[in-house]
């Protein structure tokens, strides 16, 4: 007992040593350059400590075959699903679970009770609370979304599940989530088969903000107009179960989204014979639903310098005018994807152009958009373009485009992804000439949401990283490189990924870490798109430089190419592969909510004191003289002479000879001096005496607390310049304030810390030294009348016409 009770002590010191190793030093000392080893998970088996997969990484493997039936009057899906589950964990399971994510829309969802009114970071349609003067807003956007769903039974009608056998198996749904329990527990390495019929009402997109859904267009052609659909996260599918987690299984809340596992898709589409479809996958009976001219057409488009029409617009608007009884089911195939999503309607035209790239698994890859009449030119020229200059990007920055497709939809979804297929939602608008035309900001925004969706069917449609918990491994790296192609594309349009864009947010009081998890990320866009694509852009284009960067982002993205990353492998990968220490980077950008603001707080100008008193006691006599005198010696300079200067004859040996006068003395002391130096000594002081070069100390504070290298433009009196770049680790021991010592030989007359705003600093303001005047702009205004109740005049305006509602909607529909 005693031995036990003296191990337990040693370990307990041991363990309290190593927690004490962590800690900080007394005082308000912070090293902001500690390692993570004590945040990031160990490394094992399955992800080594070089960020790599591990000799023994494994992930499941999921297969399915459904037969699908879109019902267009009821905007309804029937379906019905057989799935194979394949157990590559040295795990047994019991028991699997499922995502149900159209039971969000619930009305007894977490997602609906806990929706706050007029909450930071609230999904969808917008609602305010009340202010100190002011009434709490609703949207007419809410309202509409509220009387919807109050109308329409949303969630999932599930039938029986049942095994390979004609079994059932006990499901139990949790909110979005389901729990099949399995008849017998799923060895390592076995397979399990069931099957499960389902329906569930479509949400309209629109009025619920969902990410898929169906659009009305009540002003086509055919009676009661036509729809779009787009059919997302449709299906019930497999969570993951991963080495890092177990059962992915947290609830979908709507912002959070989703990590799948791979598999092949056998998928069949019932539709409206009309109807045209794309979905992901390749199409394997093109005989039974596309014509022999259709097909002769994608066949030319492999080649084509330009997109081709599959669909015409003139056979699209055709379709439009009326709609059928008749059916077509089309058939896709799908091999190793972790998602299937697909879009159906008679209003699409499509076009096509094939993408070459030589020695890849797939030499031609076929772009193609599908869109209405709505898309217009826009489309026309830009969607298949646009996809297609994607992938020459991403390609140079990971791999090769890993599937045979790539789509472009538009429809109601304003910007979303799946394997080979993407949403996407800018529109011409019709004009009373019947013309369409589109704003800057709408050609803008299709290019840049078409290279940011299709950019994600590598980031993280096959780098499958876990959307549910870390949205910015995919959103911001995509958000980084989507920066890059975009501006590969026009260097005008603003992509959002410079360090300015992301100033407002690291100052904000709502800032939290990009580690925080999806779901309770308060500002979603600059946390976990914008922040981390201008950390990436930062550490490429700042800290590592584009080789080293560039080097190590390509091996990350083939290491976890069809595998599953996790934060800590992504920073060991770029940290082992660029082989420079970045622990002091992801802590400050990805653990904290520090911000940039280095200061310029001062410039001292030095002079080598030479120990030589005849060279010395002059320039110090010099500075004396160089001081301005006092306003009162000054003025009476102006009114009189001095009394020595009028009486020159009171004077004695100290009216000649001032302080700074050199004796024989000083310069025994100074020969003295010199004569106990060792040669290299006297050598070192000689140079420095005879080069006679400027010293100045920079005084720098850290105001932000994010820890950056220090990136100085310095101008000389001659006009010239020259940049220097002081490295982060000049911080290391001194993260608040730090001095650095510069030796020129010219004379410094300015001082800019981070001219060209590289680092998202706040402040550009304390950059300067000398301080700057700043600039700003001020404007005239006129002060406008009161709108209280009492200010109405009331006399005048209750004498007014009454004039009918029909006027002003004739109004409105003119203008």
């Amino acid at each position: 007992m005693y031995q036990r009770l003296i191990a337990f002590c040693l370990a307990f010191v041991a363990a309290a040593a190593s927690a004490d190793a962590v800690h900080q030093t007394k005082g308000d000392f912070e090293d902001k350059f500690r390692q993570l080893d004590e945040v990031l998970p160990t490394p094992n088996v399955y992800r080594n400590a070089a960020g790599a997969p591990g000799h023994r990484y494994w992930q499941q493997e999921v297969d399915y075959v459904i037969d699908a039936k879109l019902i267009e009057d009821e905007r309804r899906l029937e379906a019905s699903q057989t799935v194979t589950y394949t157990n590559h964990s040295p795990d047994t399971l019991r028991y699997l679970w499922l995502q149900l994510d159209q039971n969000r829309f619930r009305p007894d969802s977490i997602a609906e009770r806990s929706t706050a009114f007029g909450g930071i970071g609230r999904r969808g349609p917008k609602t305010e609370e009340a202010g100190s003067d002011e009434p709490a807003r609703i949207s007419l956007d809410e309202l509409r979304r509220r009387h919807w769903m109050a109308d329409t039974e949303l969630g999932y009608e599930l039938g029986a599940v049942v095994d390979d056998k004609g079994n059932e198996l006990a499901a139990t749904v949790v909110g979005t989530n389901l729990r099949l329990d399995l008849a017998e527990p799923i060895a390592s390495g076995e397979s399990v088969t069931f099957s499960l019929d389902y329906a569930f009402n479509i949400p309209e997109e629109n009025p619920v903000v969902a990410r898929g859904g169906y659009e009305h267009f009540p002003d086509d052609p055919r009676e009661g107009g036509n729809d779009i659909f787009q059919l997302a996260q449709w299906f019930p599918r497999l969570h993951a179960y991963t080495d890092y987690e177990a059962w992915t299984n947290k609830p979908f809340l709507g912002r959070g989204e989703f990590t799948l596992e791979f598999g092949d898709y056998d998928v069949s589409l019932t539709v409206p014979a009309d109807h045209i479809v794309s979905a992901t996958g390749t199409l394997h009976n093109s005989d039974d639903v596309l014509t022999d001219e259709q097909q002769r057409r994608l066949e030319r488009a492999e080649d084509a310098e330009r997109p081709l029409f599959i669909v015409t617009e003139e056979e699209a608007l055709e379709n439009e005018k009326a709609a059928t009884d008749e059916t077509k089911t089309w058939e896709f195939r799908a091999e190793n994807v972790r998602d299937f999503a697909w879009a159906s309607s008679r209003k699409f035209m499509w076009d096509a152009k094939g993408h070459r790239q030589e020695g890849a698994e797939h030499p031609l890859v076929m772009a193609m958009s599908f869109y209405p009449k709505e898309g217009g030119e826009l489309w026309k020229k830009y969607s298949t373009e646009a996809v297609i200059h994607t992938m020459d990007v991403y390609s140079r920055f990971s791999f090769d485009y890993p599937y045979p497709v790539a789509q472009s939809v538009n429809g109601p979804v304003g910007g979303m992804e799946y394997p080979m297929i993407t949403f996407n939602g800018p529109r011409t608008t019709l004009q009373d000439d019947g013309s369409r035309t589109y704003s800057l900001a709408e050609k803008r925004y299709l290019i840049g949401v078409v290279i940011h969706e299709i950019g994600h069917i590598y980031f993280p449609m096959t780098v499958n990283s876990d959307e549910r918990q870390w949205t910015w491994m995919d959103e911001g790296l995509n958000s980084f490189l989507d920066g890059v192609a975009g501006r590969e594309w026009d260097p005008e349009i603003p992509w959002g990924v410079e360090p300015r864009d992301i100033v407002d947010y690291m100052k904000s009081e709502v800032q939290v870490p990009i580690m925080t998890q999806s779901d309770s990320v308060l500002k979603l866009g600059p946390n976990a798109y914008t922040k981390p694509a201008v950390a990436l852009n930062i550490l490429r284009e700042t800290i590592l430089g584009r080789e080293l960067f560039d080097f190590a982002f390509r091996e990350y993205a083939r290491r976890w190419k069809f595998k599953r990353p996790t934060p800590a492998d992504f920073f060991r990968t770029m940290e082992e592969a660029s082989g420079v220490d970045l622990d002091w980077f992801w802590r400050g950008w990805f653990y904290s909510t520090d911000h940039v603001d280095v200061s310029l707080d001062r410039v001292y100008k030095l002079r080598l004191d030479t120990k030589n008193p005849d060279i010395d006691f002059d320039r110090r006599r010099q500075e004396e003289m160089d001081k301005p005198p006092s306003i009162t010696v000054r003025r009476n300079r102006q009114e009189r002479d001095l009394w020595v200067e009028r009486n020159p004859d009171v004077t004695d040996f100290y009216d000649e000879n001032d302080r700074f006068t050199v004796t024989n003395e000083d310069r025994n002391t100074y020969h003295e001096w010199l004569a106990g130096l060792e040669d290299w000594e006297r050598e070192a002081m000689d140079r420095a005496v005879e080069e006679d070069r400027n010293y100045y100390v920079l005084e720098f504070s850290n105001l932000g607390g994010l820890v950056m290298p220090i990136i100085l433009e310095l101008t000389y009196v001659d006009e010239t310049t020259e940049m220097l770049r002081i490295p982060a680790e000049i911080w290391r021991r001194t993260p608040k304030e730090v001095s650095k010592l510069l030796v020129s030989d010219k004379e410094l007359k300015q001082v800019v810390v981070d001219p060209y705003l590289e680092t998202a600093d706040v402040d550009l303001e304390n950059n300067h030294y000398p301080r700057r005047i700043i600039e700003s702009r001020i404007e005239a205004f006129k002060e406008e009348e009161g709108d209280d109740f009492e200010d109405r005049d009331i006399m005048h305006d209750i004498k007014a016409e009454l004039k009918p509602m029909e006027s002003f909607e004739e109004e409105e529909g003119g203008s």
